[in-house]
């Protein structure tokens, strides 16, 4: 188990947040997220719309400014084939650990 205070010696919460989000089940956050969680651009296609190739672009959200609880709702929401963003199972205390670590990278 982590420890997970900002004054703990093995691993911080913010270390832990920084840990899970680049590489929390395989793919992490910072792959559509971005290194800044800013947002980066995740596909481009093109689609025909009258009778028109267009491009279209897939960008992932910016979470710099996320509330806590708006962070664990958009996690936890049921996933269809429709939502872009997969599902990871985190726990309350890895989200937290996640949110923390994005709240406070511009601060590090």
């Amino acid at each position: 188990m982590f420890a997970l205070t900002e004054d703990s010696s093995f691993i911080t919460k913010y270390e832990y947040g920084q840990m899970l989000y680049e590489n929390p089940r395989g793919i992490g956050c910072i792959k559509c997220h971005g290194k800044n969680g800013r947002g980066e651009i995740i596909a481009s296609y093109k689609d025909r719309k009258d009778d028109k190739l267009i491009t279209k672009t897939i960008i992932a959200p910016d979470i710099t400014k996320i509330s806590l609880n708006d962070f664990k709702n958009v996690l936890n929401v049921k996933r269809s084939e429709s939502l872009v963003m997969p599902t990871y199972f985190l726990t309350d205390e890895e989200i937290e650990s996640i949110h923390y670590y994005i709240s406070n990278k511009d601060n590090k």
